[in-house]
Parts: structure tokens; sequence; C-alpha cells
């Protein structure tokens, strides 16, 4: 299809400016799969005009709302040629509403923007979603989203309450008009499968004046790592821990772990906790560190406790190349595997581990309330990491490293299934066909992610997209495919 039949329809639809880009630096690489074309609207009916369009006129689209794919089927297709890539890196605007308790947040926005514009208005509201901050919002939520408020609040997709998103027939839909299912389904089924999301309408929640936060770092010592898996899913709800594993002498290959902490409320209440349920880690007063809620959302990332807020308005990073996948862990890990697991980090370049704490409000929220399953039971997620730089010529060594790891890893990780976390997504688990893939083949990786919720997924995938227009290499598939 030529590129002037697309903008043509597009204007005649709705004739106003738009932007329009032929494949960018982003894609320069040979062997990354060009879009024909990226569109980046400026208004919601902008949105609705690119779905009808690239409907009618059978040309593939992939959705991107802002960094949060880790396998880039929002900007990327392996499956499909040609197709375009709809950007809504503009549609960002942030309401926060104090009085209520909530925000209007548009799905381009990142989450640095949104703490930001939520301290403006108070010192003792916060959101429950990730550390990175330049992470969209709307990626982040549709896969559940995480992050230092986890274990008080839950995910960040457990406290949406309204949402607008066009769907299939290019209809801007809230809450009350798509229906309970389809909402259901958008808050952790991931994205890229029921519609376009534009906005969603967050419940802010209450954080105190004061948080404390710490971090040590120490050679790993197994018999301390054991007895963290023990703990930090029973530690008091107002403290979140990690651990974070990594090699940080590259030359003698040491091995070391930082425990994180980030605790709601003040320094002396935080010292008693850590006393009274993990006073093997040994800290001291000294070791803890009091600030905001905002400012310990940098300190996560991590930056130093005295960075500029506006830190969290930069909405680029360095680019680096990655590969990553995650495990739910249910029962502590022995220390002979942990040792075997300290051995494989040392042979890698530029790994990293992250375990991060579950339990409590995670423990209560039941797994068929949103599409994220992995709740009551689950210890604490287990992320592992390669990196490597760009024109690193060993990519197959470090991959091998990272796939062998996770083969290691399969005696001590959740079963039957195996969880994964959707958005961290993972290619190695199956991908759908270009023209079909049937809901018994979907279901090797679906169920990973989705646990018994991926039935239900594929009901409501069946009743809003049975044509199968919004797909890509994991989307959840229509029952029947219906054209």
């Amino acid at each position: 299809m030529p590129l002037s039949t697309f903008h043509s329809f597009l204007h005649n639809l709705h004739p106003k400016q738009f932007f329009l880009f032929l494949s960018p630096g982003g894609f320069a690489e040979p062997a990354v799969p060009k879009p024909e074309l990226i569109f980046t609207p400026l208004s919601e009916s902008h949105v609705q005009a690119a779905v009808i369009c690239s409907k009618e006129l059978d040309i593939h689209m992939r959705v991107r709302s802002g960094g949060h794919d880790f396998e880039g089927v929002s900007y990327v297709s392996i499956i499909e040629s040609p197709f375009i890539v709809l950007d809504l890196t503009n549609l960002r605007s942030i309401s926060v509403n104090i009085n209520d308790d909530s925000a209007w947040v548009q799905v381009g926005a990142t989450l640095g923007e949104l703490y930001y514009r939520i301290a403006e208005k108070s010192k003792v509201h916060g959101f429950p979603a990730g550390i990175w901050p330049t992470v969209g919002v709307g990626g982040h939520i549709t896969g559940g989203g995480y992050g230092i408020l986890l274990r008080k609040y839950g995910l960040a997709a457990d406290n949406v309450i309204d949402a607008h998103i066009v769907d299939v027939h290019g209809r801007v839909l809230d809450r009350a008009a798509m229906g309970e299912d389809l909402f259901w389904a958008i808050r952790g089924g991931g994205g890229g499968s029921f519609g376009v999301i534009l906005s969603w309408k967050i419940k802010l929640v209450a954080v105190p004046e004061t948080v404390t936060v710490f971090s040590v770092t120490k050679t790993l010592d197994t018999k301390l790592l054991y007895r963290w898996q023990q703990v930090a899913d029973k530690l008091d709800e107002n403290l979140l821990t990690r651990v974070l594993m990594r090699v940080t002498n590259t030359s003698e290959r040491i091995v070391t772990t930082t425990y994180d902490g980030y605790f709601l409320g003040g320094a002396d209440r935080l010292v008693q906790v850590m006393q009274e349920s993990f006073p093997e880690l040994g800290l001291t007063r000294k070791d803890y560190s009091e600030t905001s809620w905002i400012q310990s959302n940098l300190f996560a990332y991590p930056l130093p406790l005295n960075t500029s807020l506006e830190f969290l308005l930069l909405r680029n990073t360095p680019s680096t190349s990655f590969e990553g996948k995650a495990d739910f862990v249910r029962e502590p890990i022995p220390e002979f595997a942990l040792e075997e697991l300290r051995k494989r980090i040392s042979e890698e370049d530029d790994p990293l581990i992250i375990w991060t704490a579950y339990g409590r409000m995670m423990n209560r929220i039941p797994e068929y309330e949103t599409p994220f399953p992995h709740r009551k039971g689950t210890m604490y997620k287990s992320h592992y990491f390669t990196n490597w730089p760009k024109g690193d010529k060993n990519v197959a060594t470090h991959m091998s490293w990272i796939r062998s790891l996770y083969n290691y890893m399969t005696p001590y990780v959740s079963k039957f299934p195996r969880g994964a976390y959707v958005n961290y997504r993972d290619l190695d688990l199956g991908i759908n066909k270009k023209d079909n893939t049937s809901v018994i083949q979907a279901s090797v990786w679906g169920v990973k992610y989705f646990k018994g919720n991926f039935q239900r997924l594929v009901k409501v995938k069946t009743e809003v997209d049975p044509e199968n227009f919004f797909r890509h290499e994991q989307s959840i598939p229509p029952l029947v495919l219906k054209r």
C-alpha cells in the first residue's frame, strides 16, 4: 500500500496536521524490521482516524505508548509486513485532583512525569507504579506494573478506576461503555490485544511525609541471602526490600548483593522493624536516610537523594542492549543452589539479578481480580538481566548465558505453570504465527503470564476483536478467527 494512500485516507477522515516520520534512526540497523511509517497523533481523534484507516486499508498497526517493551513488539514486527507504528508519545497530559484522590493520565506520559505532577499538588499522595521514570504509563499499567509501594497498595493496575480506549471500530469508550469484562482485561492483560488505550484514571494512595530508605552492599553471603528469602515477604507491609546481585570487581569476578529498603515511615520505627525481623542484615541507625516519597523513587532508580526532581521530567535515557527474563519464587532457594547462582553470575560480563519481595497486599488481592495472577504464596519476583554495549560481537554468548541460567533455575521457581511477567515479555516462550495462532498454541506462553486468567482473556478478545485486528507476536488470540 503506498504511503500516500494512507496519508490521504487519514486526511479525509480528519483534516488536521499530523506528524509522519519514515524509518527514523532507531530503526537504522539492517536486521531490524522497519515500519513503513510512524504516526504520532496529537489528539485522541487522530487515534480514532488511524485505527479506522488501518482497518479499512488492511495495513497492520503496532501501538507504542512509551518505553516498556523488552522484546520491542510495540514498534517492530517479525511476523507482519508491511506495518506501521502508532506512537502515542504526544498524548501526555496529566490532571491531578487531590480533592477526590484521583488523576487522569494519558498513556504517553512517563512515570516520572506522573510522580512529579502528583508531588506538585501534595506531599502525602503517591501512586504504586514502577521506579524507572522514563517508562510510559500506558504500557506499564497494561501489564500490571509494580514498584516500591507494592506490598502496601499492590500493582498500578490494581489502582485504576476508569480508562479511555479506542476499540476496533474507532469508538472512544470509557469504563461504563466498554463494560466490566474489557475493563478487567486491559488492567494487566498485556498491551496490544484489545484496543488503543488513551488514558487511565488512577486512584492516588496515601504516603507519609517522611519515608526512610537504605542501601547496603555486601559480598554475596549465601546464608544471609537464604535468610532474606525467609523473611522478606513477611516484613511490615510498609517496608519493601530488594536484593540486587551483580559483578562489581570485573578483574576478580566478585559477586555482591545490594540490599535496598523503602519504608513508609520514620527511621526510628524502621530500626525497630529491622531489629525484630531481620537483624542478620546488621544495619544501624546511620544506615537509614529519611526523605520524601517522591525522592525515594529517585533513590530507587538509583540516584543520590539530593537529585533534583526535574530529573523525573527527562524522557530519554542512554540506550543499551540487554536480555531479560523473570520468575516467581514460592519457596526459599537452598544454599547450595545459591552458591551455583553466584558462580554463574561471576561468569557473565555485565549481569544483574533483582529479587523484589512480595507478600502483604499481594497476598490479599485474589489472583482473578485482574489478569495478573502471581499473588498469594509468591515470596518474591526474580528478574535476570544481561547487558552488553552496542557493537558487541559476543551477543550469542550473552544470550546463551541467560538462557542457561534460566534453565538452571527451573527446579527452584514456581511450577505448573512456571510463571512469567508479561511486562517483561519473553519471546523464547513462544510466538503467534502470522495468519493465526490457536488458543492451544498461545496457551504455552499465555498460561505462564496469566495462569487461569488466560481463558477469560481469550473470551474477552473474542467478543471485542474477533478478527484479531490488534495483534502482535504474543497478543491474546480470539477463540475462533472471524474474517
